[in-house]
């Protein structure tokens, strides 16, 4: 009898050791998780650059050199263009190639702006839209280049690619841009306030035939430069922009 008290009792206590093993394998193993899923959502923050906190134009130039004019100015948190005097187009300091870009922008009544990438400075250029491509950034209601075709309006690859539907909210009013250029898969894309409106290649043959097909054909350095600056537009109309930040795409 006393044999099998102690034979029970040391079986009790092996299932007392075992059980504290597994309790303390599964508090290690969501330890590790928690930790992993911690590090990889610092990770994924750190990969994002501010282009504009909001308070100066530490990343930006006019375009073609000089420090950004008093026609661009800083109001609750965004970059304002009014036309004035000296009026012009803005680019950044870095040179980009494969990158997500996210920003805000806001058009005015009959307003008409646009965001650049891949634009090339030097004196045989006067404009970035001469190099870089262009997203378009347009009051629909109000301006008549919407007038003048889909590939005019907001969101379009500029005189090449449409939007696949109309998701621009009205002038005066913030939307939120995500354009992807991606070189190493030739994808590009446009996310406008939440939904993928615009696809396209990026170099190559059919990037080549887009090109062919629009008003920039035979343009000398039109969409040629996979690395270059992003560029915002000054087209004579007010214009604000925030919350302007970037992730390179290794």
């Amino acid at each position: 009898m006393k044999t099998i008290n102690y034979l029970f009792m040391a079986s009790l206590a092996m299932m007392s050791c075992k059980q504290q093993n597994n309790e303390k394998a599964t508090s290690d193993t969501v330890a590790t998780q928690k930790e992993e899923v911690t590090k990889e959502s610092d990770a994924n923050k750190e990969e994002w650059v501010s282009l504009f906190d909001g308070k100066n134009y530490d990343s930006w130039h006019m375009f073609n050199g000089g420090e950004v004019n008093d026609t661009w100015s800083i109001k609750d948190g965004a970059m304002v263009f009014t036309p004035g005097e000296n009026a012009g187009n803005i680019v950044t300091n870095n040179d980009y190639t494969n990158f997500e870009l996210s920003l805000d922008w806001k058009i005015s009544e009959g307003g008409n702006s646009g965001i650049f990438w891949g634009v090339q400075e030097g004196e045989k250029y006067k404009e970035p839209y001469q190099t870089g491509p262009e997203i378009q950034v347009l009051d629909n209601e109000r301006h008549p280049d919407a007038k003048a075709g889909e590939t005019h309006q907001a969101g379009a690859l500029y005189d090449m690619i449409a939007p696949s539907e109309n998701v621009v909210k009205p002038a005066g009013e913030w939307n939120n841009c995500v354009l992807t250029i991606n070189h190493k898969t030739n994808q590009g894309s446009v996310t406008l306030n939440g939904t993928k409106i615009v696809e396209f290649p990026v170099h190559g043959e059919k990037w080549e035939e887009m090109i062919a097909n629009s008003k920039f054909k035979g343009w000398d350095g039109f969409g040629v430069s996979k690395t270059g600056k992003i560029g915002l537009q000054n087209h004579g109309n007010i214009v604000s922009y925030r919350n302007i930040k970037i992730k390179e795409l290794k």
